[in-house]
């Protein structure tokens, strides 16, 4: 069993800052890409933000050069930092990875998290 659990959310004006963590834990062999999407009222999810194992990254054109994505692999930990906050960032963001486990054979699946909300209001 593997849960993806996301923390940091909350509400910030415009032009802040806020940082997401996603903490895997769970029955865990080894973690492969990890992501951050995001969903908005009456929006379809999209992705924000990704990053690899060996650490590259890509971004939504969106985010780019505003949010960082990073993670730590002795934690099973990944984050998001999010600077220059704009009202249209308002969204649940979830915590996605893809992550081995082993049962007897090796199973990759992909978890969510169960989202946090961040809202970006004066």
């Amino acid at each position: 069993q593997v849960q993806l659990v996301e923390s940091g959310g909350g509400l910030v004006q415009p032009g802040g800052s806020l940082r997401l963590s996603c903490a895997a834990s769970g029955s865990i062999f080894s973690i492969n890409a990890m992501g951050w999407y995001r969903q908005a009222p009456g929006k379809q999810r999209e992705l924000v933000a990704q990053i690899t194992s060996v650490g590259s990254t890509n971004y939504a054109d969106s985010v780019k050069g505003r949010f960082t994505i990073s993670r730590d692999n002795a934690k099973n930990t990944v984050y998001l930092q999010m600077n220059s906050l704009k009202p249209e960032d308002t969204a649940v963001y979830y915590c996605k990875g893809s992550i081995d486990t082993y049962r007897g054979s090796y199973y990759r699946s992909e978890y969510w998290g169960q989202g946090t909300q961040v809202t970006v209001s004066s």
